[in-house]
C-alpha cells in the first residue's frame, strides 16, 4: 500500500497489481502427469510440441493440460490421474491401470512438452480432439484450444469447430503426422502462427 498526504489521516492507495510467478510451476505438477495411457497398452500414441512466445522463443516454465475421450469417444469416469499417500498426502502417481483422459506436462528447458495417451474416439460431430489447457508466465487468464489428429480429412471437414475457423488458421489445431503413432503439435501464444484459442462462453 501507498500512503498519501492529503491532509486527512491515514489515507491509503492501493499500489497496483502485479504479475508475480509462475507459482503453478510448483505446486500443479505431478509425477507421471504425461502418461496418461496406461502402461504398456498397445494402442499408446505421444502427442508431443513446444509452447512458444510470440517471437518463436520456448516457454521453458509453461503447463500444459490435456483431457480427452477414450477411443470409443466416451468420457472416462475413472478416477486416479492424481493418486495422494493418505499418510504423507504426496503423489503417488497413477495407478497403472485406468485410463483417465487427464494429463498435465510441465515444459521442459527447452519449450518441449510431451504425452502418451490413447488416440481419442469421435464424440457426436466432432472429429477425434483432444482439449488443451495452457498455463504460461504473463498470461493472468489460461488459454484453451484442442489438438485435432489429422487422418480423417472427410471428420474434420465437418467438424462444428473446424468448419467455422478461418481456412487459413485451421491448421494451427491439427497435429503433424510423424508416423510410428507420434504427433507433433507446437503450441504459439502470439504472433505469426499463433494457435486457435477458445472462449467458452
Amino acid at each position: 500500500m501507498t500512503k498519501i498526504d492529503t491532509g486527512s489521516p491515514e489515507y491509503v492507495l492501493p499500489t497496483p497489481s502485479h504479475t508475480v510467478g509462475p507459482f503453478y510451476g510448483y505446486a500443479l505438477p505431478f509425477r507421471g502427469g504425461e502418461d496418461i495411457a496406461p502402461l504398456g497398452h498397445p494402442d499408446t500414441i505421444t502427442v508431443h510440441g513446444y509452447v512458444l512466445d510470440g517471437e518463436g522463443g520456448p516457454l521453458p516454465d509453461a503447463l500444459v493440460e490435456l483431457w480427452g475421450p477414450g477411443p470409443d469417444g466416451e468420457l472416462p469416469t475413472a478416477d486416479g490421474s492424481m493418486r495422494r499417500d493418505p499418510a504423507s498426502g504426496g503423489f503417488l502417481g497413477r495407478n497403472g491401470v485406468e485410463f483417465t483422459g487427464f494429463g498435465r506436462i510441465q515444459t521442459d528447458a527447452n519449450g518441449h512438452w510431451y504425452a502418451r495417451t490413447l488416440r481419442p474416439g469421435a464424440r457426436g460431430k466432432s472429429a477425434p480432439y483432444v482439449s488443451v489447457c495452457v498455463f504460461a508466465r504473463g498470461l493472468l487468464v489460461h488459454l484453451y484450444t484442442r489438438i485435432y489428429l489429422p487422418g480423417d480429412r472427410a471428420a474434420l471437414a465437418a467438424d462444428p469447430l473446424l468448419s467455422r475457423v478461418d481456412a487459413e488458421r485451421r491448421d494451427t489445431l491439427i497435429a503433424a503426422d510423424e508416423g510410428n503413432g507420434t504427433y507433433r503439435f507446437d503450441i504459439r501464444l502470439q504472433g505469426e502462427g499463433e494457435t486457435v484459442f477458445l472462449e467458452f462462453q
